[in-house]
This record gives C-alpha cells, sequence and structure tokens, in this order.
C-alpha cells in the first residue's frame, strides 16, 4: 500500500509539472472525443481498463484520465528503421477512431516518417529541430532494426543519406527514454534472422541508454498506448522482464492464458489443418503454436479493437515477440520438437491432461527469473 501511495504521489508531480507546458494541439482531447461521439463515460471506462492492463490500483484511473489529456505535453520522436511499418499500423489502421488511436493523434507527435506531410530537406529540418528544441524532454519510439554492418550502410535515410546506425545515436543522446516498438527494434526481427547479411541489431545493442523491448510482430496498440500512458503518467519506465519487456505486458505466456488451454490438458491436438480438431478449437500445439514458449498478453488483449488474435483466427502463435524467434522458432507449423520442450512431442501423440501438463512446467523457468530481473534505472 505504501508503495502504490507513493507511486500516486509520484504521478500526480508529473502531471502538476506537465501541466506548467503550453498545449501543443488547438483542441483538446475531451474536445476530439466529442467529435467522434466518444463520452466521457466511455473516456473513463477506458482509463479504468488502461489501469487494469497496467497493473495499478483502481483509484489510479484517475491519473491515466488527467494523462491522457496532458499527452501533447510529452514530445514523441518515431523513427523508422529497417522495417516494415506493421506497427505503425497496428496503432492506426482502425476502422473507426478509438481512444487508443485518438490518444496517439493527440500526443506531441513531433517526427513521423510515415504521418507527417512533410519530407527531403523540410523532414530533415523537422527532425534536427525537434531534437534541439526538446533535448534531453522527449520520448524516442523507434520501428524497425539498426543495420550496423559496413558502418551502418545497408540502411541510409533522408536527403543527407544518414545511415540509420548514426541517426538513432544521434537521437538517442538527448532522449529522456527510449522505445523499441516491436520485434524488429526489439530483438532485430526479421532482419537479423540468419545469416543476417546487414548485421541488424535492437536498438538496445547500438545505444547506451535504458531501453524498453515491445516485443511483437507488431506488438498491440495497448501495449504501445500503455507503454506511453505510463511514461506520460510517472516519466520512467514501468518494472521490465529479463529481456526488457513490461512486466503488464509480456509476464505471462500466451499458453496459460489461451482460449485453446484446456484442449491441451485435455489432451485435445489439431493434427492437421481443416481436420475435424481443427473445426472443434483443439489446441493447436501439434501444428506449430509456440504459445508454451511465448510471453505477451495477446489473448487478453488482442488485436482490430479487441476483436481477435492469431489462435482464436485458428493458427498457432509464431512466438513473434520472444528474441530470435525467426530462427529458434522454425518451422511454424511443426512442433518446435527440441530445446524447452524435449520429449512434449511425443507424449503429446499419446497422452494429454496431467503429464503434458507436468512437463510444461519447466517451460516457465524464464518466467520465473524475469521476476527478479531488476528494472532499469532511470
Amino acid at each position: 500500500m505504501d508503495t502504490h501511495a507513493a507511486l500516486y504521489e509520484q504521478g500526480k508531480a508529473r502531471l502538476d509539472a506537465l501541466r506548467q507546458f503550453a498545449p501543443r494541439q488547438q483542441q483538446s482531447l475531451i474536445e476530439k472525443m466529442q467529435q467522434h461521439g466518444i463520452s466521457r463515460r466511455d473516456f473513463m471506462k477506458w482509463s479504468a481498463m488502461v489501469t487494469g492492463m497496467l497493473a495499478l490500483p483502481l483509484p489510479f484511473s484517475n491519473l491515466v484520465a488527467q494523462a491522457a489529456e496532458l499527452a501533447d505535453r510529452v514530445p514523441l520522436i518515431w523513427l523508422h528503421m529497417a522495417e516494415c511499418t506493421g506497427c505503425s499500423e497496428s496503432l492506426i489502421r482502425t476502422d473507426t477512431p478509438n481512444l487508443d488511436s485518438l490518444i496517439f493523434d493527440h500526443i506531441s507527435l513531433e517526427y513521423h516518417e510515415t504521418l507527417m506531410a512533410a519530407s527531403g530537406w523540410q523532414a530533415e529540418e523537422n527532425l534536427e529541430n525537434a531534437l534541439e528544441t526538446y533535448k534531453g524532454r522527449y520520448l524516442l519510439a523507434v520501428e524497425g532494426a539498426i543495420p550496423t554492418a559496413n558502418n551502418g550502410s545497408f540502411l541510409t535515410v533522408g536527403c543527407k543519406g544518414h545511415t540509420g546506425l548514426e541517426i538513432i545515436k544521434h537521437a538517442a543522446e538527448g532522449a529522456a527514454a527510449i522505445i523499441s516498438v516491436g520485434t524488429c527494434a526489439a530483438f532485430g526481427g526479421v532482419q537479423a534472422a540468419y545469416p543476417n547479411p546487414t548485421g541488424a541489431k535492437g536498438v538496445h545493442e547500438v545505444v547506451s541508454k535504458p531501453v524498453i523491448n515491445l516485443g511483437g510482430c507488431p506488438p498491440s496498440e495497448k501495449n504501445i498506448v500503455g507503454t506511453l500512458m505510463y511514461f506520460i503518467m510517472f516519466g520512467k519506465l514501468p518494472a521490465l522482464d529479463m529481456f526488457n519487456r513490461p512486466k503488464w505486458a509480456y509476464g505471462a505466456r500466451v499458453h496459460d492464458n489461451c482460449e485453446r488451454r484446456g484442449r491441451f490438458d485435455a489432451g485435445e491436438f489439431v493434427e492437421e489443418f481443416g481436420d475435424h480438431g481443427a473445426k472443434e478449437g483443439y489446441c493447436l500445439y501439434k501444428v506449430g503454436c509456440k504459445g508454451p514458449y511465448t510471453y505477451n498478453n495477446c489473448p487478453t488483449e488482442r488485436f482490430n479493437h479487441h476483436t481477435s488474435w492469431p489462435v482464436l483466427a485458428g493458427h498457432g502463435c509464431m512466438g513473434c515477440s520472444e528474441p530470435n524467434f525467426w530462427d529458434d522458432m522454425a518451422d511454424f507449423e511443426k512442433p518446435l520438437g527440441r530445446q524447452l520442450l524435449h520429449g512434449l512431442d511425443a507424449t503429446a501423440d499419446t497422452i494429454g491432461a496431467v503429464i503434458l501438463g507436468a512437463t510444461v512446467v519447466g517451460i516457465g523457468a524464464h518466467a520465473v527469473a524475469s521476476l527478479f530481473a531488476k528494472p532499469l534505472e532511470e
């Protein structure tokens, strides 16, 4: 209780400090909500949901609501490196505006190559002005891996021909906090798959500052917005696991919250796509689901306005939020058959329930280790 009380006071002080800065948006968040038919009641329900998602007590929902309204006081610089822009699309591609997309629209987004109108020399000037004007204050979000081979020459950005490696190091110097959005920025992603000719690496491997990793290909909009809200509210990063991922989002295995978990325990498995088991919603482990190895909140938060996620749609989890998933989790439609679950593939053919459940306990080793991982220093 004392810890929560101290954190609440810290949040209040942080928001009071943000109120001293002039608004960057012409319209308030409440006015934008009214334009899109979102009521104050809906807003408070959203605030309570975000509070629960961040593993905070319900009274913090008032701070979440205030932080959302003050989001335009926190400058955000969003850089694109070696990526497909899928992480940005996870957040902005919605059929109708919701509160997550409105929050992102309301934040003081100083630079985002996909969303901004400027290009060429004007874009370069905007970036340099933002880096200098808000030095020490801005939140830096990075989407995509950083090619490092040949001094980073495999990625050059902008009319000045700077390498991605140069840009990220320069931008990281003045950042108040750095967020790697998606598995490519967090761990190198597909670009870092063997043989990795461009020397692609995660952001934390090329900068000397703490980095929070939002694994996922892509991460859900809830994980992106939730992380932004936490920083706006407290001015620091949340508690992180051993891979620098926020524990509130990556603290539990996909397998443990999966709607097909009961089928796994009962020994009911899809043998091949389209069979009777697939139609009945049986466990997808034998057709490649990597849920037992993967830590993410996909089953609870889902995607596209909480509509669905891969396992609910009928395909196994690919483990995309884990380091080196492209190499370590392949083949994506066959059981892993090695490493952490050695012996489980054989038992899956003959036994269910108790033996399978006991065997999988060993997978939780790195989750237990993550509970004791110290959060990064501010």
